[in-house]
């Protein structure tokens, strides 16, 4: 764990050499497809041929809104959607951030439009925004990013009726590692981005990992192996673990699991190195008396959440979950 003091250090070395990182070849402004629905499917369903994906459903009682700008940097534009009860009196004043995965540089926030779409119907507003990957733009770009989602969402909350202090933060794989940094940094000058003067707040109030790795730098971790291509984490940090293992131990939720840090869920696959540091993340929590919750699927493969038969008991485990702490 990386001594508090020593962050801004880290965060300084790392704004000074940005601008040589985002000229290495990994950022390639070039869109990832390498990981997609269909591309999982393929790859998981010769090991589990029971799976079938989940489609999106049409549900006159839910109320959608597409592609809608949360943030604009120049001629980009950062775009989010929203699902939400159609009648006002279904809402159950919760709200929902869902994060998509992808190794931090592929993969899609469509991929869980099923996802936002279910638990929508169960009364929560839900929002599903893109972020930069690794091919536009290197850590902690997509941090800031979803900094940015949580003031957009916080500061509508009356215009989509639901309380701001009933936000949560749930992301799959490389999501749910970001929903972990989320809900660790919130409101830590240093990973607010430009915006970190605003005085819309970017703390959430519930943390729901679906098979996010807590840490970079953990023995169970199995990322920064490069020996047979450059691995994902490599990609987006710009450096390989054993260049700048003090960035990596500096990006990794688990070194900042606090007393401040929300209530957690875990819902996990059958891959270990994909939650790695999970069980020393919720020590941490335990020790300063905060709730933390695991679901394990021990039959199930990594892109779980996008299949039957897991689908409906991970919406049923985040329903619960969070009927329980932000009740």
């Amino acid at each position: 764990m990386i001594p508090k003091k020593l962050v801004p250090v880290v965060l300084f070395l790392l704004v000074v050499y940005n601008g040589w990182c985002q000229s290495m070849k990994g950022v390639t402004g070039i869109k990832d497809t390498s990981y997609t629905t269909s591309s999982a499917y393929q790859n998981d369903v010769k090991n589990y041929p029971q799976i079938a994906v989940v489609k999106e459903i049409k549900n006159v009682g839910i109320k959608e809104k597409r592609d809608v700008v949360y943030r604009e940097m120049g001629d980009r534009k950062l775009l989010l959607d929203v699902f939400q009860p159609a009648d006002s009196k279904s809402k159950n004043g919760m709200s929902i951030i869902i994060i998509h995965g992808g190794g931090w540089r592929s993969g899609d926030r469509s991929q869980h439009y099923p996802m936002a779409q279910k638990l929508a119907g169960l009364g929560y507003v839900c929002f599903t925004p893109e972020y930069r990957l690794s091919t536009e733009a290197l850590f902690p770009a997509a941090v800031y990013d979803l900094k940015e989602t949580i003031r957009w969402v916080r500061s509508r909350a009356q215009e989509f009726d639901f309380d701001s202090d009933k936000i949560a933060v749930a992301g799959f794989s490389a999501g749910g590692e970001l929903a972990a940094f989320l809900g660790v940094t919130q409101n830590m000058p240093l990973f607010e981005g430009h915006a970190n003067s605003t005085k819309v707040n970017t703390s959430v109030n519930a943390i729901i990992d679906m098979d996010g790795t807590l840490s970079f730098v953990h023995p169970e971790s199995g990322e920064g192996d490069d020996s047979n291509g450059t691995s994902a984490a490599t990609y987006w940090f710009g450096y390989a673990k054993k260049e700048n293992p003090m960035l990596w131990e500096a990006a990794s939720p688990l070194g900042y699991a606090s007393s401040d840090t929300p209530p957690t869920l875990f819902i996990n696959s059958s891959v270990e190195r994909m939650h790695a540091g999970r069980d020393d993340f919720r020590k941490a929590l335990f020790l300063n008396d905060i709730y933390s919750e695991v679901v394990s699927f021990d039959d199930a493969p990594h892109s779980f959440v996008l299949y039957d038969p897991w689908f409906e008991p991970t919406v049923q485990a985040v329903d619960s979950f969070l009927k329980k702490v932000l009740k």
